[in-house]
Formats: C-alpha cells, structure tokens, sequence
C-alpha cells in the first residue's frame, strides 16, 4: 500500500517485481547478512505480470541457445556480450531446476525451455517465495513516484499517493513501455533521464506489424513457416519460422523478430524492405523447379503444384497477384508468367506501412545506453549507489526466451552488485 512504512530507512530498495526485478531482490538477499533491510516494491498487486502471460500463460523460461549476437543494441555490442554472459544459459537452467525446483522441458520445434507443469504461475510463485526466504519485503501495489540522492549520499523515494523511503542504496527494474497493461509505463526511463542518463530512442520492439489498407485481410488466419529477410539492414538479417497473417497485418516470430527494423526506419526516406520466402526457397530455386515441371508434369495445373507447398488461399493469391491462371500448367508458363510468378514465391516484399506500438510490442528497444553503467556489477556511472537492469538497459534480443535470459542476467548482476556495495559501506560482506 502506498505510503506504508513512510520514512522508514533501508538498506536497499528494488523497483519493480518483474522478472529482473525478482532475480536482482533474491541475488542481493542472498548475498547481504541476516537482518539487511532490502525491500521490493511492485505497482501490481502481484508482480511478475510479463511472467504470467509469456508463453500463452506457460512462460518460456530460457532458450536451448543463447548466442550475444541474437541481440540487438545501439550501444556497445562487446559490453551487451559481457552483461548476457555474465550468468552462463547453463547456471541459469540450473538455478531454475536446482534452486527453485521448477524441471524445464524441450519444446523441440522452438528450441523453449518451459516449466514441465506448463504453467507460468509456478515460475512467478517460486521467485517471490525464494526473494521472501532470501529476507526481501515486498510490497504491491505500491507505485515510485519519485527519485533523489540525498545529501548524505543516500537516497530518498517518493511514492504515489504520499509518503517513501530512505534507502543507502536504490535498484530500478521497472521496465519499458512494452504491454502497458502489466504496469510498464516508463516511470523509471522518465526519472533515469532527469537524473542525467542518457536514453538511447526508445521505440516498439518484437511488435506485429501492420498493414494499411490491409491487403491480405481474407487471409487472416492462414499460417505457416517461412524465411524473412531485411536484404538492405546491417549484416542482411534474416530470420526463419512461424508467420501469421492477421486482418491488419502480419504477425508470428519472423515477423517479431524483425518488427524494430520497420519501426525504426518509419517517416524515414527509406521505409525498411521486409522481403519474404514464403517455402524457405529462393526465386532461383522456384525459376528451375518450374522448368523441371514444364519436362514432367505437365499435366499438373500451377495451382496444384503450389497448394503442395502453401495454404490454398495463399497459393492462389500469388498466382493471382504474379497474373498466372490457376489452371495454367508448367509447360503453358510463358517466360515472364515464370519470371512474375518465382519472384512472388522467392522475394516477396511484405507490404507493411505501421505496427501494433507498445500495446502489442513484447520488448522496448533503446533505453539507457550501456556505456554509463559498470558491466561488472550494473551501478550507474552518472549516480553512485544506483543500479539498473532489465528492459530499462539498450538491450534487447529475439522472441523465444531470450529477453528472460536477459533479465535474469542482468538481474542477478545488479543485486550482486548492490550487495557488494551495501558490504562496502559496512552493512556486510556479500556470499
């Protein structure tokens, strides 16, 4: 509740019970003596609300994989490295099993680590109860309003509604601006700024995108694996898998994971170009299987030949769309009909124009730039005793657990270091 313990002094003070948040409370209770007052505040009535609804309410974990340069940053890419792997995937996976006692299963098409239960309310439950047994008080529904050092090097927290805290030290793990209805609104970007930091532009991530006038609206719901690639970006990103079309756009992780592209590049001069393979195969590939059907089915229609390989209404939008007609078999295809009809099969440009923002997005991208915090232990270069982690840090990586296995990271990062830093001041020594 807001304003309890008014003016009370701690030792440490957490913000925001989320996924880093969680991690960085137990790391630093675990770490601190007996009797170190931490305390963990949450504007929820039960934190972990991402947790919750990651995975379809079944809450992937971890990936099988982690690789630093799934990532993406503007700021350093050598110090996004040192943060992620800072805690090995494999001590994570550990921590989760062995500590918590929650058994992570292979979902073996996504490469996922779920809980074996399915449930995401397991994983959330088991980090609260470890934070509480680690001596961390927690309180929801209780909202930051503000943040000042004090003269004394200390620091005073203002809460929503009156009252706060005065605390030695102060960890920030409050979140973005990605799906506000789990309380991300950007409080602690807001106040990080005013105290100086610098914020990289922060912008929708992992977000469907969007179509206007939706040109595929009568296939929304037609879904199926496929390559997307980005051909004009930076090392030609280019991702595999799911892909949905919805009745305002497109959707699924290939075009999650390469949502912030369009989003950067909007009211730009130079709209990113989305370009698909909707059967992985290039336009090379389709230009030589049409002539190797002209020799030996040629019989078959094109409409039968393609329906093989895509959904039925999908087939015959391309041919429509490439002017091909439905019955025209392989060894009928004129030169340009094959020519028109490859390239909507190998290169397709995805007619995007906006995106779903924040409402929809999973991640924010930007944020505060890596070079003002310390990799080793996260505490702010600008404000001695500050900590950061999260999706407040100009981090983020691909849909499959592996902005989890960020926030864990650099979670337990910064409740480490705020520990060491409580020990330096003489409250104890961490371990």
């Amino acid at each position: 509740m807001a304003g309890e313990g008014s003016g009370d002094a701690m030792d440490l003070v957490v913000v925001g019970a989320g996924a880093a948040g969680l991690m960085a409370a137990i790391a630093a209770g675990e770490a601190t003596p007996p009797g170190t007052r931490i305390l963990l505040l949450e504007r929820s009535r039960d934190g972990g609300r991402k947790i919750l609804i990651s995975g379809g309410g079944r809450c992937n974990v971890l990936p099988s994989r982690l690789d630093p340069r799934w990532y993406f940053t503007d700021s350093s890419p050598h110090t996004l490295k040192k943060l992620l792997l800072a805690w090995p995937l494999a001590a994570q996976r550990r921590f989760f099993e062995d500590d918590l006692g929650i058994p992570l299963k292979l979902e073996e098409e996504t490469g996922k680590l779920f809980p074996v239960s399915d449930r995401a309310r397991d994983v959330r439950d088991a980090l609260v109860d470890r934070a509480r047994r680690a001596g961390v008080r927690i309180l929801f529904e209780t909202s930051l309003a503000g943040l000042a050092p004090g003269e004394d090097g200390s620091w005073r927290i203002s809460l929503e509604g009156g009252g706060g805290f005065h605390s030695r030290v102060v960890l920030l793990a409050t979140g973005g601006l990605s799906v506000p209805a789990t309380g991300s609104d950007g409080t602690g970007l807001r106040l990080l700024e005013g105290l100086g930091h610098t914020l990289h532009p922060l912008y929708p991530a992992l977000t469907p995108l969007l179509a206007d006038p939706p040109l595929h609206r009568e296939l929304a719901g037609v879904s199926l694996d496929l390559t997307l690639t980005a051909p004009a970006e930076p090392g030609k990103p280019e991702t595999r898998g799911g892909f949905l079309f919805t009745h305002r756009g497109y959707s699924g992780p290939t075009v999650l994971d390469l949502s912030h592209f369009a989003v950067r590049s909007r009211g730009t001069k130079h709209p990113a170009e989305l370009i698909v393979r909707w059967t992985h195969d290039t336009e090379e590939v389709w230009n030589q299987r049409f002539q190797e059907a002209a020799r030996v089915r040629g019989g078959s229609t094109m409409a039968a030949i393609l329906r093989e390989q895509l959904p039925q209404r999908l087939a015959d939008r391309l041919l429509e769309e490439a002017e091909v007609p439905v019955d025209r078999s392989p060894a009928r295809l004129s030169r340009e009909e094959r020519r028109r009809l490859a390239a909507a099969l190998g290169a397709y440009p995805l007619p995007w124009t906006g995106d779903e923002g924040y409402k929809k997005a999973e991640v924010t991208g930007g944020g505060v730039s890596l070079a003002e915090v310390e990799p080793r232990t996260l505490e702010s270069r600008l404000c001695p005793g500050l900590f950061l982690c999260g999706e407040l840090l100009d981090a983020f990586g691909p849909i499959g657990g592996f902005n989890f296995a960020w926030a864990w990271a650099t979670g337990r990062t910064a409740g480490l270091g705020a520990a060491a830093r409580l020990a330096e001041m003489g409250v104890g020594a961490p371990g």
